[in-house]
């Protein structure tokens, strides 16, 4: 697995010693960054110095291909502590610690926004275990809680046999599927 583009393309990243985290692949990775640099989905997101929040960041790959590509800063949120560790590695062999938090919470209970946590985010990523009913109650939690702000891009992952997820507050501006994966693109709804 290896950084796709950006300051950083072609760097590896450490990647888990077993199947109990599926990181995302390097095609769907480069897919969701090109969906990103290639579409005016007209929220008014802008990718350049953007703050990102990786939800299930697994091993870190989403946001830190963010960071390579122009992203100002990442808070990666996950409750593993093997992949908190797997994070931190990479984190650390990128010299991104200034740019970057891991935090250990359950991306589908964030709660209220909080002071320390570099938020409210721009752009989103949330690749929860699949066929578990997680992304849904992701994507509320991300709205519910104020952590995004009114121009926001949320990519979801999910398997290609589930229906899309969805979430008060939120549009689904493009689907797209790469074998096994779908990629959802969500906006933040019109009031």
């Amino acid at each position: 697995m290896k950084v796709s583009g950006g300051k950083f393309r072609g760097r590896a990243l450490l990647e888990p010693k077993d199947n109990r985290v599926r990181p995302t692949s390097d095609k769907v990775r480069q897919a969701i960054f090109n969906i990103l640099a290639h579409n005016d989905f007209g929220t008014g997101f802008v990718f350049d110095g953007a703050k990102v929040i990786d939800i299930f960041a697994g091993t870190g790959a989403l946001g830190i291909e963010a960071l390579s590509r122009g992203a100002r800063f990442c808070l990666f949120i996950d409750d593993n502590a093997e992949s908190r560790a797997l994070i931190r590695s990479n984190v650390e062999a990128l010299n991104l610690t200034g740019m970057t938090k891991i935090w250990r919470r359950d991306g589908t209970e964030l709660g209220p926004l909080v002071g320390g946590a570099g938020g409210p985010f721009d752009l989103a990523f949330l690749d929860a275990p699949y066929r578990q009913g997680l992304t849904q109650r992701a994507l509320a939690s991300l709205v519910q809680g104020g952590w995004l702000t009114k121009n926001a891009l949320v990519i979801a992952e999910a398997a290609a046999d589930e229906s899309s997820p969805a979430a008060p507050g939120l549009t689904c501006l493009d689907h797209r599927s790469y074998g096994e994966t779908s990629v959802h693109t969500f906006g933040i709804s019109p009031t």
